[in-house]
Protein backbone atom coordinates (compact mmCIF):
# COMPACT_ATOMS: atom_id res chain seq x y z
CA UNK A 1 0.00 0.00 0.00
CA UNK A 2 1.17 3.56 -0.65
CA UNK A 3 0.77 6.61 1.13
CA UNK A 4 1.53 10.04 -0.26
CA UNK A 5 4.81 11.33 0.47
CA UNK A 6 5.35 13.78 3.05
CA UNK A 7 5.57 17.18 1.05
CA UNK A 8 9.17 18.48 1.63
CA UNK A 9 10.16 22.11 2.89
CA UNK A 10 10.20 23.87 -0.11
CA UNK A 11 6.89 22.22 -1.20
CA UNK A 12 5.21 24.07 1.85
CA UNK A 13 3.75 27.57 1.45
CA UNK A 14 5.50 30.18 2.63
CA UNK A 15 4.87 32.51 5.34
CA UNK A 16 4.44 35.46 2.73
CA UNK A 17 2.18 33.10 1.15
CA UNK A 18 0.24 32.27 3.30
CA UNK A 19 -0.05 36.34 4.38
CA UNK A 20 -0.97 36.90 1.13
CA UNK A 21 -3.85 34.45 0.86
CA UNK A 22 -5.23 35.41 4.22
CA UNK A 23 -5.49 39.03 3.09
CA UNK A 24 -7.11 38.21 -0.19
CA UNK A 25 -10.06 36.08 2.04
CA UNK A 26 -10.15 38.88 4.69
CA UNK A 27 -10.84 42.05 1.33
CA UNK A 28 -13.11 39.23 -0.33
CA UNK A 29 -15.32 38.47 3.23
CA UNK A 30 -15.30 42.76 3.46
CA UNK A 31 -16.38 42.91 -0.11
CA UNK A 32 -19.57 40.50 0.13
CA UNK A 33 -20.14 42.26 3.53
CA UNK A 34 -20.26 45.70 1.99
CA UNK A 35 -22.21 44.56 -1.43
CA UNK A 36 -24.66 42.00 -0.04
CA UNK A 37 -25.14 41.21 3.68
CA UNK A 38 -25.33 45.10 4.45
CA UNK A 39 -27.60 45.98 1.73
CA UNK A 40 -30.09 42.90 2.54
CA UNK A 41 -30.29 42.82 5.60
CA UNK A 42 -29.94 46.48 7.65
CA UNK A 43 -30.09 48.94 4.09
CA UNK A 44 -26.52 49.81 4.45
CA UNK A 45 -24.95 50.51 0.64
CA UNK A 46 -21.95 52.89 0.86
CA UNK A 47 -21.36 51.15 -2.71
CA UNK A 48 -24.46 51.74 -4.85
CA UNK A 49 -24.41 48.16 -5.47
CA UNK A 50 -26.59 46.60 -3.35
CA UNK A 51 -29.22 49.22 -5.04
CA UNK A 52 -28.50 48.05 -8.61
CA UNK A 53 -29.17 44.90 -7.19
CA UNK A 54 -32.30 45.24 -6.04
CA UNK A 55 -30.62 44.15 -2.42
CA UNK A 56 -31.41 47.66 -0.37
CA UNK A 57 -34.82 47.75 -1.01
CA UNK A 58 -34.97 44.06 1.01
CA UNK A 59 -32.99 45.48 3.14
CA UNK A 60 -35.18 48.74 4.02
CA UNK A 61 -38.34 46.39 3.98
CA UNK A 62 -36.81 43.99 6.35
CA UNK A 63 -35.83 47.18 8.74
CA UNK A 64 -39.05 48.70 8.60
CA UNK A 65 -40.47 45.43 9.74
CA UNK A 66 -38.24 44.53 12.53
CA UNK A 67 -39.05 48.49 13.99
CA UNK A 68 -43.33 47.26 13.43
CA UNK A 69 -42.73 44.48 15.46
CA UNK A 70 -40.56 46.24 18.41
CA UNK A 71 -43.18 48.93 18.43
CA UNK A 72 -46.12 46.32 19.08
CA UNK A 73 -44.12 44.45 21.57
CA UNK A 74 -43.54 47.57 23.61
CA UNK A 75 -47.52 48.22 22.88
CA UNK A 76 -48.15 45.21 24.20
CA UNK A 77 -46.01 45.35 27.01
CA UNK A 78 -47.82 48.71 28.25
CA UNK A 79 -51.17 47.57 27.80
CA UNK A 80 -52.69 46.70 30.98
CA UNK A 81 -53.93 43.47 31.56
CA UNK A 82 -57.84 43.20 31.16
CA UNK A 83 -60.08 41.40 33.40
CA UNK A 84 -62.23 39.53 30.14
CA UNK A 85 -60.26 37.26 27.66
CA UNK A 86 -58.84 39.14 24.96
CA UNK A 87 -59.29 38.16 21.74
CA UNK A 88 -55.80 37.40 20.32
CA UNK A 89 -54.36 40.31 18.12
CA UNK A 90 -53.85 39.34 14.07
CA UNK A 91 -50.51 40.10 12.23
CA UNK A 92 -50.38 43.97 11.77
CA UNK A 93 -49.05 43.23 8.01
CA UNK A 94 -51.71 40.43 7.52
CA UNK A 95 -54.62 42.01 8.50
CA UNK A 96 -54.23 45.47 7.83
CA UNK A 97 -56.96 46.54 5.71
CA UNK A 98 -59.80 44.55 8.33
CA UNK A 99 -58.14 46.69 10.69
CA UNK A 100 -58.11 50.06 9.39
CA UNK A 101 -61.90 49.63 8.08
CA UNK A 102 -63.21 47.45 10.11
CA UNK A 103 -67.08 48.54 10.37
CA UNK A 104 -67.32 50.60 7.50
CA UNK A 105 -67.98 47.59 4.93
CA UNK A 106 -68.90 43.99 5.55
CA UNK A 107 -70.67 41.51 2.77
CA UNK A 108 -72.18 38.22 3.34
CA UNK A 109 -70.43 34.85 1.54
CA UNK A 110 -72.30 31.82 1.77
CA UNK A 111 -68.96 30.16 3.41
CA UNK A 112 -69.52 32.94 6.09
CA UNK A 113 -68.59 36.97 6.85
CA UNK A 114 -65.77 38.17 4.79
CA UNK A 115 -64.66 41.93 5.12
CA UNK A 116 -64.30 43.40 1.48
CA UNK A 117 -63.47 47.06 0.52
CA UNK A 118 -66.63 49.59 -0.37
CA UNK A 119 -66.69 51.51 -2.99
CA UNK A 120 -64.27 54.52 -3.74
CA UNK A 121 -65.74 57.95 -4.28
CA UNK A 122 -64.93 58.53 -7.63
CA UNK A 123 -62.19 61.17 -6.42
CA UNK A 124 -61.18 62.81 -3.50
CA UNK A 125 -57.79 65.06 -2.29
CA UNK A 126 -55.99 65.41 0.58
CA UNK A 127 -52.91 66.79 1.29
CA UNK A 128 -50.53 65.70 4.22
CA UNK A 129 -47.47 67.24 5.57
CA UNK A 130 -44.86 65.04 7.85
CA UNK A 131 -42.06 65.59 9.34
CA UNK A 132 -39.07 63.26 10.06
CA UNK A 133 -36.51 63.49 12.44
CA UNK A 134 -33.01 62.31 11.22
CA UNK A 135 -32.89 57.92 11.11
CA UNK A 136 -36.93 58.67 11.71
CA UNK A 137 -39.24 56.65 9.39
CA UNK A 138 -42.76 56.48 8.77
CA UNK A 139 -45.77 54.92 6.21
CA UNK A 140 -48.84 56.29 4.82
CA UNK A 141 -50.97 54.16 2.97
CA UNK A 142 -54.59 54.88 0.95
CA UNK A 143 -57.43 52.09 1.18
CA UNK A 144 -58.06 51.61 -2.53
CA UNK A 145 -59.45 48.96 -5.05
CA UNK A 146 -57.71 47.21 -7.25
CA UNK A 147 -57.24 49.31 -10.64
CA UNK A 148 -58.16 52.36 -8.36
CA UNK A 149 -55.63 54.81 -9.84
CA UNK A 150 -54.06 57.73 -7.53
CA UNK A 151 -52.33 60.96 -8.73
CA UNK A 152 -49.59 61.90 -6.25
CA UNK A 153 -47.10 64.04 -5.48
CA UNK A 154 -44.76 64.46 -2.57
CA UNK A 155 -41.63 66.89 -2.07
CA UNK A 156 -39.36 66.58 0.90
CA UNK A 157 -37.92 70.19 2.07
CA UNK A 158 -34.85 70.44 4.79
CA UNK A 159 -33.35 67.16 3.31
CA UNK A 160 -33.90 63.93 0.99
CA UNK A 161 -35.20 61.02 2.13
CA UNK A 162 -35.10 57.12 0.94
CA UNK A 163 -38.52 55.79 -0.25
CA UNK A 164 -40.53 52.87 -1.14
CA UNK A 165 -43.54 52.74 -2.98
CA UNK A 166 -45.70 49.79 -2.30
CA UNK A 167 -49.04 47.70 -1.64
CA UNK A 168 -50.43 45.49 0.91
CA UNK A 169 -53.01 43.34 -0.14
CA UNK A 170 -56.23 43.14 1.45
CA UNK A 171 -56.26 39.89 4.05
CA UNK A 172 -52.37 39.56 4.25
CA UNK A 173 -50.43 37.88 1.47
CA UNK A 174 -46.91 39.04 -0.18
CA UNK A 175 -46.06 42.60 -0.28
CA UNK A 176 -45.46 44.29 -3.90
CA UNK A 177 -43.02 47.25 -3.94
CA UNK A 178 -43.69 49.64 -6.75
CA UNK A 179 -40.88 52.14 -6.80
CA UNK A 180 -37.86 52.90 -4.52
CA UNK A 181 -35.38 55.26 -4.02
CA UNK A 182 -32.36 56.70 -2.07
CA UNK A 183 -31.72 60.41 -1.44
CA UNK A 184 -34.68 61.84 -3.10
CA UNK A 185 -35.85 65.57 -2.83
CA UNK A 186 -39.50 64.30 -4.42
CA UNK A 187 -41.59 62.26 -6.82
CA UNK A 188 -44.56 62.63 -9.05
CA UNK A 189 -46.72 60.32 -10.67
CA UNK A 190 -49.65 57.94 -10.74
CA UNK A 191 -50.09 55.15 -8.63
CA UNK A 192 -51.99 52.12 -9.41
CA UNK A 193 -53.86 50.25 -7.02
CA UNK A 194 -52.80 46.00 -8.48
CA UNK A 195 -54.99 44.49 -6.00
CA UNK A 196 -57.72 45.63 -2.63
CA UNK A 197 -55.86 47.05 0.22
CA UNK A 198 -53.48 49.71 1.27
CA UNK A 199 -50.87 51.22 -1.17
CA UNK A 200 -48.48 54.02 -0.30
CA UNK A 201 -45.34 54.74 0.78
CA UNK A 202 -42.78 54.16 3.54
CA UNK A 203 -39.93 56.67 3.95
CA UNK A 204 -36.68 57.11 6.11
CA UNK A 205 -34.95 60.32 7.00
CA UNK A 206 -31.26 59.42 6.89
CA UNK A 207 -29.64 62.72 6.96
CA UNK A 208 -28.56 64.61 9.94
CA UNK A 209 -31.47 67.36 10.03
CA UNK A 210 -35.62 67.30 10.02
CA UNK A 211 -37.01 66.82 6.74
CA UNK A 212 -40.88 68.16 5.92
CA UNK A 213 -42.31 66.24 3.34
CA UNK A 214 -45.85 67.06 1.68
CA UNK A 215 -47.89 64.40 0.27
CA UNK A 216 -51.11 65.38 -2.36
CA UNK A 217 -52.67 63.04 -3.02
CA UNK A 218 -56.33 63.08 -6.24
CA UNK A 219 -58.37 60.01 -7.00
CA UNK A 220 -60.11 56.89 -6.16
CA UNK A 221 -59.29 55.50 -2.46
CA UNK A 222 -61.52 55.50 0.44
CA UNK A 223 -59.08 56.75 3.03
CA UNK A 224 -54.96 57.85 4.03
CA UNK A 225 -53.88 56.55 6.78
CA UNK A 226 -50.63 56.73 8.95
CA UNK A 227 -49.21 52.94 9.78
CA UNK A 228 -46.02 53.61 11.27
Amino acid sequence: MYNTDIPTRAELPTSAQLLRSTAIAIVAAAGILVTIVLPAEYAIDPTGIGRALKLTSMGEIKTQLANEAERDRLKDQQTPPSSAPATPAPDQRSSLFGSVLAGLFVSHAQAGERIVIAQAPASRTDETIITLKPTEGVEYKLMMKQGAKVDFTWAAKGGAVNYDMHGTPAGGGKEKSYKNGRGSAGEQGVLTAESDGAHGWFWRNRGSTDVTITLKTTGAYVEIKRII
